[in-house]
């Protein structure tokens, strides 16, 4: 089968790929669309390698068709469209996946919408709502405001009734970060995150995929009991943290990775988000923003326009009509 490999940090999309049958908690998904995500761009630059025994293939989310299913798998069928959080591999024409790491496709999405959903809606209702405990009238600081995790958040602290301050990084994408529910805006290039956050009220839990000095910016309009939520290492590994702060305002850091999770986990992770939001994805109150799709065999442009920080949304990649 064809598949994106990687050869000193550059990607092709090339035949000769060869793919086991499916486990028997397993099932096998021809790909139709796959997510684009920035943890993707680090893995081809070699700094996040795959957990031990998933796929060396990129692609972290997908839309396909059940091709086959393992002979435990008794609640999918081939032929059924589904979309499908993965370890590894989305960047294929085909994969195998864990039937725990299923969801059903809603019939009016399109391919590419049910591609470029699940990595970051999963993604914010871990941290938030599951690891953070995110309560009733409690306030949200998502940096990078206006990325695929970013807008998945908004959305669902709107749909939960908390506000979001949204941080950017211009004005277009402040209008855009307002438009689909933020309540306010900062762009981190013209003010002070400190200073405005400060002067619109203290936070409660922040989603920060920046590390660096970011953390310790953070703790400083982090509320009594707040919880800083890190994700990603976009800023650097190191910085300071205000341990005194810390422990007088018994502020918590939490680390958090969803790729390594285990299939059990992940399906909880699913489970949970369909069980508090499906009726809100199926009336397309909450739905996944897809900012560009490009064809697969245009893989490297798609993943420039990620690494330029230019999108609004997500990107998603073509590999079949249907």
């Amino acid at each position: 089968m064809k598949a994106i490999q990687i050869s000193e940090q550059k990607v092709t999309w090339k035949d000769g790929i060869n793919l086991s049958e499916p486990d028997a908690d397993e099932v096998q998904l021809r790909v139709l669309s796959a997510g684009v995500n920035r943890a993707d761009l680090m893995q081809i630059a070699g700094k996040y390698p795959p957990p031990q025994g998933a796929s060396d293939i990129p692609g972290l989310e997908v839309c396909g068709v059940i091709e086959q299913v393992g002979c435990q798998v008794s609640d999918w069928r081939p032929g059924q469209r589904v979309s499908a959080l993965l370890a590894g591999g989305g960047f294929a024409e085909r994969v195998n996946v864990s039937a725990k790491q299923l969801l059903e496709v809603p019939e009016e999405w399109s391919n590419e919408t049910a591609a470029g959903w699940l990595e970051t809606f999963a993604t914010a209702y871990l941290n938030v709502f599951q690891l953070a405990g995110l309560k009733q009238g409690e306030r949200v600081l998502a940096h990078a405001g206006a990325s695929g995790v970013g807008t998945s958040l908004i959305q669902l602290c709107r749909e939960s009734g908390n506000d979001v301050i949204a941080v950017v990084g211009s004005d277009e994408k402040s209008r855009f970060c307002l438009n689909i529910g933020a309540k306010h805006v900062i762009n981190r290039y013209q003010q002070d995150i400190v200073e405005e956050v400060k002067a619109l009220g203290e936070v409660d839990v922040i989603l920060n995929p920046v590390a660096g000095e970011s953390i310790a910016k953070d703790q400083q309009y982090l509320k009594q009991d707040g919880r800083i939520i890190l994700i990603g290492l976009m800023g650097g590994r190191t910085g300071e943290v205000d341990f005194g702060r810390m422990l007088m305002k018994r502020q918590k850091l939490i680390g958090s990775t969803l790729r390594a999770l285990s299939s059990i986990q992940k399906g909880q992770i699913l489970s949970g988000l369909w069980d508090d939001f499906s009726d809100k994805f199926k009336t397309s109150k909450i739905k996944p923003i897809i900012d560009q799709v490009f064809m697969v065999d245009d893989i490297q442009q798609a993943l420039d326009y990620v690494a330029a920080n230019k999108t609004q949304g997500k990107v998603v990649l073509k590999l079949a009509e249907k």
